[in-house]
């Protein structure tokens, strides 16, 4: 049986940027809302409200994100699968960031309603 997940919807427009894997983290980068920063070998990529991200930063915008209400112990089986599977099977991108505590869904604004949708048809609670 799948897992059963509560999701919020966090407020705003969120972007995806990209910088070389050199770069230092920009002032912009940190602030309110979800902010998720990972260093690579090859990049650093900053999740963070789209209005602080400048023009000149490669990005993709337009993303909605949602947290998955946890926490979930690290040997839970099943949670970000339970709600990515709806959504992928019915080819929707999506873009997931897990931290200590849980996990954070971004999906296309555009897509938003249809997501909403397949969530709550896969049995999943959207607050």
């Amino acid at each position: 049986m799948a897992a059963r997940i509560r999701l919020k919807q966090l407020h705003g427009l969120y972007a995806i940027a990209r910088l070389e894997a050199g770069h230092g983290i920009p002032d912009w980068a940190d602030g309110p809302g979800f902010v998720s920063i990972t260093r690579t070998e090859d990049e650093l990529s900053i999740t963070c409200l789209q209005d602080r991200v400048a023009d000149t930063v490669r990005q993709d915008r337009d993303w909605v994100a949602f947290k998955f209400e946890g926490p979930f112990a690290f040997g839970e089986t099943g949670i970000v699968l339970s709600v990515i599977r709806p959504l992928s099977e019915n080819g929707l991108g999506i873009f997931v960031v897990s931290t200590f505590d849980g996990d954070h869904l971004l999906v296309k604004a555009t897509d938003q309603a249809a997501a909403v949708r397949l969530l709550g048809d896969a049995g999943h609670t959207l607050l």
